[in-house]
């Protein structure tokens, strides 16, 4: 009997729950649920606090690029913006 991953929408606790690979909650109370990793232009947030996203991280092939000091990582406001890194250097 295999683990079945949870579909966009479903509740988890943790973000190897999702068949996404991400669980995302807007607050540090609210209900966690699977979500679909964030597109080009999106909020995304490269940590996860105990496997648990505020902001998904980018698709493949994107990068997160914000705040990455420790302050933001401490307040929880290292978002950053999806972007297509290879893209905007040619």
């Amino acid at each position: 009997m295999g683990l079945s991953l949870q579909d966009d929408g479903e509740i988890c606790i943790n973000s190897m729950q999702c068949s996404s690979k991400c669980c995302q909650h807007d607050t540090i109370l609210g209900i966690a649920r699977c979500t679909h990793k964030a597109i080009e232009n999106s909020e995304c947030s490269p940590q996860t606090v105990y496997g648990v996203y505020y902001r998904c991280p980018c698709e493949r092939g994107l990068s997160c690029e914000g705040d990455k000091t420790i302050l933001g990582a401490i307040t929880n406001t290292n978002y950053g913006i999806c972007l297509d890194v290879g893209r905007s250097k040619q």
